[in-house]
């Protein structure tokens, strides 16, 4: 019986604002500009809305362009500097939800991942994702071997390819076990064996590319959050529309992680009843061997 926890954050407007548009506009480039008018473009020519935007990325690098000599390692070093930009309380969320499981039990464990439609690379150069995060998975460049600038497409993570990665943590899949087989993920795993059920998942999401997240682990007993910008009334609009009258999520929250906040208490309520739950599930199924 599994003892692990998991919770699974979008990235961008769920655990700091936009990743890629503050990149864009750290280079000078009209960010309102590149989603509204240039990614819509490609949208409306039939392009997935990641696909559209990683190639605009990709129109604009180079020595001469607006994103210069953008490389995976440069992402990366942008990322260290988003550190100080998580939302309010983030960083003392981690600390509270790993004492409240201990707290439950030894025996219990909690982790932390990331699966989202923004850049790998940019998550993977902050120091506090690296210090807490099991596994993130997001988009991906390949590079140029002559000039180590970024150059195609590695990986886009869409809208159910999303929950691919929801079902590698529910096998216990790891990212390297994937690199070797990318098609490890289609094992057949009994679902006693699996190593962290659904139901001991917390799900939180922000966007449209979310809501099949939002659907498989409330379908199978976990739980979903999703979270809006109050300032903004489209955002607000979206998470009842979408979210909370299509029953896809528990609640819908502001991105306020602190004790005191809605979501950040709500989370650490709904990760102690999934501990002490856990535990009485283990001690019944112990007692029935006997």
């Amino acid at each position: 019986m599994s003892q692990t926890i998991a919770i699974i954050f979008d990235f961008d407007d769920t655990l700091l604002p936009d990743s890629t548009s503050e990149l864009l506009e750290s280079r000078g480039i009209d960010s309102m500009e590149f989603w509204r008018t240039e990614a819509k473009a490609l949208l409306d020519r039939g392009y997935d809305p990641t696909h559209a935007y990683l190639n605009l990325i990709l129109d604009r690098v180079g020595d001469k362009k607006e994103l210069g000599p953008l490389s995976n390692k440069t992402l990366g070093e942008f990322g260290a500097t988003l550190d100080e930009t998580f939302y309010p309380g983030v960083k003392s969320l981690f600390r509270d939800l790993k004492k409240i499981v201990a707290g439950v039990s030894d025996q219990l464990s909690i982790e932390f991942y990331i699966i989202s439609g923004g850049l790998q690379a940019v998550m993977d150069g902050s120091a506090f994702i690296k210090e807490n995060f099991t596994a993130t998975y997001g988009c991906q460049f390949g590079e140029c071997p002559k000039t180590g600038l970024i150059k195609n497409i590695k990986r886009a993570i869409t809208f159910t390819e999303k929950t691919r990665y929801l079902f590698e943590i529910n096998k216990g899949i790891t990212p390297g076990d994937t690199q070797e087989n990318q098609y490890v993920v289609n094992i057949d795993v009994n679902e006693r064996e699996r190593r962290i059920p659904f139901k001991n998942m917390i799900y939180l999401g922000d966007g449209h590319t979310d809501v099949p997240c939002f659907s498989l682990v409330k379908k199978n007993g976990g739980i979903a959050f999703g979270i809006f910008r109050p300032g903004e009334e489209s955002s607000a609009r979206k998470a009842f529309l979408d979210f909370l009258r299509t029953d896809r999520v528990l609640s819908t929250h502001a991105p306020k992680y602190t004790k005191t906040a809605e979501l950040g208490a709500l989370l650490r309520i709904a990760v102690r009843n999934i501990a002490e739950r856990t535990m009485v599930d283990r001690k019944q199924a112990e007692a029935e061997l006997y």
